[in-house]
């Protein structure tokens, strides 16, 4: 049966997903995440492709990225492969398959959902119980658009700019949206890159979409009406 072709399209935005072979882990330890970082920083420069949120989980990673040209995405993910399955085998004494096959895309309305993908990517260390709060987990993006640190992988997608006026303003209405955000990832951000179709609908991205801009003062956010 043929494979299904992957829907890259150059200068839009996307959801990346790269899975460990049958769940297995592809981070060790925090040496593993910091070497694929950098493999990832460079691969990425390469390659022609702006990334703009990712997440490391212990099976998986999860990235918001735009390819400046339709095969940026397979550059990248391919020189990643290569590069990072033979030093953590190596690393690990180890051999063979790492990632489950290829990698999974998606692409992704950037106005109608660019903001929320974003957020599911980076709530997915809570919701897998490696982290009590988004902002403390040291491999992923969320700390960068917190003001947290400085994150050289970044670069700061409009959909994050237009969520306040200001540096503080962006991250305090992302620190709040983070911190009610329920996330979904295994659907439909997920399913989409299975699928390989791509998400543009606002509440396809996240099951508690949220409005842009500064939150009220008592905290309450609330979600886009059908």
């Amino acid at each position: 049966m043929a494979r299904r072709p992957r829907l890259s399209i150059a200068g839009e935005l996307h959801y990346v997903l790269q899975t460990g072979h049958n769940g297995q882990v592809v981070f060790a330890d925090d040496a593993d995440r910091e070497a694929f970082l950098a493999m990832l920083r460079d691969a990425a420069r390469a390659a022609g492709v702006a990334v703009h949120a990712y997440a490391l989980l212990d099976d998986a990673v999860h990235l918001l990225a735009v390819p400046g040209r339709a095969d940026g995405l397979g550059r990248l993910m391919q020189s990643l492969g290569r590069q990072y399955v033979a030093a953590y085998n190596r690393r690990h004494g180890r051999s063979g398959s790492l990632w489950a096959g290829r990698f999974r895309c998606a692409p992704i309305d950037a106005t109608a959902c660019g903001y929320a993908a974003m957020l599911e990517i980076e709530s997915a260390p809570v919701a897998k119980g490696l982290a009590a709060d988004a902002g403390t987990y040291a491999w992923s993006s969320a700390g960068h658009h917190l003001g947290r640190r400085r994150d050289p992988l970044i670069n700061d997608h409009p959909a994050y700019w237009a969520i306040g006026n200001t540096p503080f303003e962006r991250e305090l209405v992302h620190a709040h949206h983070l911190s009610e955000a329920h996330p979904g990832l295994p659907l439909p951000l997920s399913l989409a890159a299975h699928q390989g179709r791509p998400v543009s609908d606002l509440r396809q991205a996240s099951p508690h979409a949220l409005r842009r801009g500064r939150p009220r003062k008592s905290a309450t956010i609330k979600t886009v009406p059908d």
